[in-house]
């Protein structure tokens, strides 16, 4: 399948069909889960990242699950909004696992979704370091899942 436009995706979805995100790293991808309404993104799994065909199974699978039609996969863009290796890895992973799962994609700007999550996470959450280090990924992916939310949300019908 091919990575499409956010707005897009959005459209092509049935009613009450969720999204999922997801946010790439080198060792693990965070995964988090819209509502019905796509209103709201929630910290969903965390998956050891391996072999693609058998990361895009058990995305398919969360798919199947929770009725979900579509993935937003974080871009790690540079800082200046440019494309580094980093984002060009990220836009190849995202084509194969949309080609692996049969589901359409689109990517979604993610840069210090981490460090954001890492913030708010000392700031309000009592944890330690290793503790942090297993909800970051989950919550960076519901991070960028609802920033792609919020920016693909229908502007309000004004009454006529």
């Amino acid at each position: 399948m091919a990575i499409i436009n956010l707005n897009d995706l959005r459209a092509g979805l049935r009613r009450y069909q969720r999204l999922i995100g997801l946010d790439p790293g080198s060792k693990t991808i965070g995964v988090a889960l819209s509502d019905v309404t796509l209103m709201l993104a929630s910290p969903y799994a965390a998956i050891k990242r391996g072999k693609l065909a058998a990361n895009a199974a058990e995305i398919a699978a969360i798919a199947k699950k929770e009725d979900a039609g579509g993935l937003v996969i974080g871009l790690p863009l540079s800082m200046d909004g440019t494309m580094g290796p980093a984002a060009q890895a990220a836009k190849d992973w995202a084509r194969a696992v949309s080609d692996a799962t049969g589901l359409p994609c689109a990517l979604f700007d993610e840069r210090l979704s981490s460090a954001a999550v890492n913030r708010m996470l000392i700031a309000e959450a009592d944890l330690t370091r290793a503790k942090r280090a297993e909800a970051v990924d989950r919550a960076a992916a519901a991070y960028m899942l609802q920033g792609a939310l919020d920016a693909s949300r229908p502007a309000p019908s004004s009454p006529d």
